[in-house]
């Protein structure tokens, strides 16, 4: 297992590791029952074509799940990811790969912790899937 990165090692515009996933249908129908989120737009191809997506398309809680991995593959496991704040642009649909990307924003000790500001940005063949901002904790 891959130790927890050290706070003190990192300097803001660092890049944090990039990850890239291939979706599959069964990913996103997994993501959207797991999240509880029953819509037919997440699991019934015809339903989401006839709303005007051109497939079944990830949800939000499941696109956030994937940036919290992101992080916390980057991060290591004594890491805690404390909040993710992002906007959703385009559809995540089956057959695309996902590009996750960020650079630290910021860095602060507060209550003898490293608390770690990260953008992030998360692309496919369409453009912006999600950008936004994620705020990450190390232990020092």
């Amino acid at each position: 297992m891959k130790p927890t990165i050290s706070f003190s090692s990192l300097k803001v515009g660092d890049a944090v590791t990039p990850l890239d996933i291939s979706l599959t249908a069964t990913m996103i129908v997994a993501g959207a029952v797991a999240s509880r989120d029953f819509m037919p737009v997440h699991h019934d191809k015809e339903f989401a074509i006839s709303q005007g997506a051109p497939d079944i398309f990830m949800n939000i809680l499941t696109t956030n799940g994937y940036i919290a991995r992101f992080l916390s593959d980057w991060a290591g496991p004594g890491a805690r990811v404390a909040n993710i704040r992002i906007r959703l642009g385009v559809p995540a649909i089956p057959g695309h790969h996902l590009e996750f990307r960020g650079e630290i924003l910021k860095l602060e000790m507060q209550d003898d912790q490293g608390q770690v500001e990260v953008s992030i940005k998360v692309t496919n063949e369409m453009g912006d899937h999600a950008t936004g901002t994620a705020m990450v904790v190390l232990p020092t």
